[in-house]
């Protein structure tokens, strides 16, 4: 077990789908940092700005750049991230799945929408844990998370951020998109430092609110896969779509695009 994590951690990670781990990128944050202004300046094919029209500030985010910008993949490969998500999953191995820049400047007061990633994603499996960290101090503009939500019954309804549709056809196949606040929800939220961690499963409902401080919020988000991660199909166009996969349902994910980067059975 790392040094970051406690039986505690894992106990929680496995019981709410949600745990804090505080320092994970501590060491990274510059790093991180360098990245994202990177991936600002050269966005890639899945940037998006995620305001209408007359909505102040600017909500950018990005994913899938890992292997262009090369200081994610020196923070992939060099923090302690793949050990503690393996230790948190309860899994030998880990593979990457993507990396993800959220980006709210000052004075954006759009809110994250409440959402599930597990349901835009083509990977089935109760083995994952996704990364959430800041680059900026966050209080009262953190991630929120809803314990428990990752263990319901029915996956929430997946929709576009911006146009607020539907993303699959199968609404039968979805719950509807709760309010937590208003449902009295079990909400996790925690004021952080850069560097610091929410690690959630795919399974956990999540959202933030808007950014309406003087400072930016730059966050770096990592999505990681245990042993039992398989391919699956969806109703529709995944996200990330990774076009051309070429993998068939049941599969492991393919070695060359989304590599291991920790395996307990194997030497350092």
């Amino acid at each position: 077990m790392h040094a970051l994590v406690t039986q505690d951690d894992i106990d929680t990670f496995q019981r709410d789908g949600v745990v804090l781990i505080k320092g994970l990128f501590k060491s990274h944050v510059d790093t991180i940092r360098a990245g994202i202004e990177r991936n600002m300046t050269e966005p890639g094919p899945y940037a998006a700005e995620n305001l209408k029209e007359g909505e102040g500030g600017r909500f950018f985010d990005d994913y899938c750049n890992w292997t262009r910008i090369s200081e994610f993949e020196d923070v992939i490969r060099n923090s302690p991230a793949a050990e503690v998500a393996a230790d948190l999953m309860g899994s030998d191995r880990v593979q990457v799945f993507h990396d993800h820049v959220l980006v709210k400047e000052p004075g954006t007061s759009k809110a994250t929408p409440w959402h599930q990633d597990g349901p835009y994603y083509f990977v089935d499996g109760i083995q994952n844990v996704s990364f959430w960290s800041p680059m900026d101090p966050v209080k009262g503009n953190s991630l929120r998370c809803v314990a428990g939500s990752h263990a319901w019954e029915k996956p929430v309804l997946p929709t576009r951020w911006l146009a607020e549709t539907s993303f699959y056809p199968d609404e039968d196949a979805y719950m509807p998109v709760p309010d937590p606040d208003a449902e009295g929800m079990d909400i996790k939220e925690w004021e952080m430092e850069p560097g610091d961690a929410v690690a959630f499963n795919y399974g956990t409902l999540h959202g933030a609110r808007g950014n309406t401080t003087t400072s930016r919020r730059r966050a770096f988000s990592l999505r990681l896969l245990g042993d039992d991660a398989r391919y699956v199909e969806r109703p529709g166009p995944t996200s990330p779509p990774f076009p051309g996969h070429a993998m068939k349902p049941g599969q492991t994910l393919r070695e060359d695009w989304f590599p291991t980067i920790f395996d307990r059975k194997k030497p350092a």
